[in-house]
């Protein structure tokens, strides 16, 4: 009987954690952090403040539990390896591979991504996606370093790399503020132009 209830048991277990996520994220859009309240979160999400407290200690504890969330989702796509990547895509299209996927999985979450990089009282989810998007400029630009341009003019790869992370952290945030006007796929390819003219030497090949 135990092994029957198990599945349904953490069906509504996850079910019950994505009403109060949802529900702060809605007060997230209309109010400030600071007047938001569990008692608030569990209105909003139909629960028993008992209910919000057998799942999270506080707001933090929630707060960083889906930023943990949120890290884990994204390093699956951004860390995925030239080498995996290639075996599907053949040499040089990694890249570009990995920032739709990137695309595709915000442009799923637009109303999340929107509105936890809009806030600047909750730095956290931010910089944690600062951090995935550095890593992940570091292994593109190591890997094609020898014939990266930019670098062979001496700009200094640190500069390059603060340079380009942000460059499409704030990117994908305009994207979203305006509504996503582009597909990921074109929005990919305009960022990979700009990337690669920088990482080939020569770019009419």
């Amino acid at each position: 009987m135990k092994k029957n209830e198990s599945p349904r048991t953490d069906l509504r277990i996850r079910r019950t954690r994505q009403l109060i996520k949802d529900a702060f994220i809605q007060l997230l859009d209309e109010m400030e952090m600071n007047d938001i309240t569990v008692s608030k979160i569990a209105e909003r999400a139909t629960i028993h403040r008992v209910t919000f407290y057998s799942h999270y200690r506080d707001i933090p504890d929630l707060v960083n539990k889906m930023a943990d969330e949120m890290a884990d989702q994204l390093s699956a796509i951004l860390q995925k390896s030239p080498g995996e990547a290639n075996a599907s895509t053949g040499d040089g299209e990694w890249e570009m591979t990995i920032l739709v996927h990137f695309l595709e999985h915000i442009a799923k979450q637009a109303n999340f991504y929107r509105v936890i990089l809009a806030s600047k009282r909750i730095p956290i989810f931010r910089d944690r996606l600062l951090k995935l998007l550095t890593d992940m400029i570091v292994t593109w630009i190591e890997t094609k370093e020898r014939d990266s341009l930019m670098l062979n003019m001496g700009i200094k790869k640190d500069f390059l790399i603060w340079y380009a992370s942000p460059a499409l952290l704030g990117t994908s945030t305009a994207w979203l503020q305006n509504d996503m006007p582009y597909t990921p796929s074109f929005l990919a390819k305009q960022f990979s132009i700009l990337h690669q003219r920088g990482l080939k030497k020569d770019f009419s090949n």
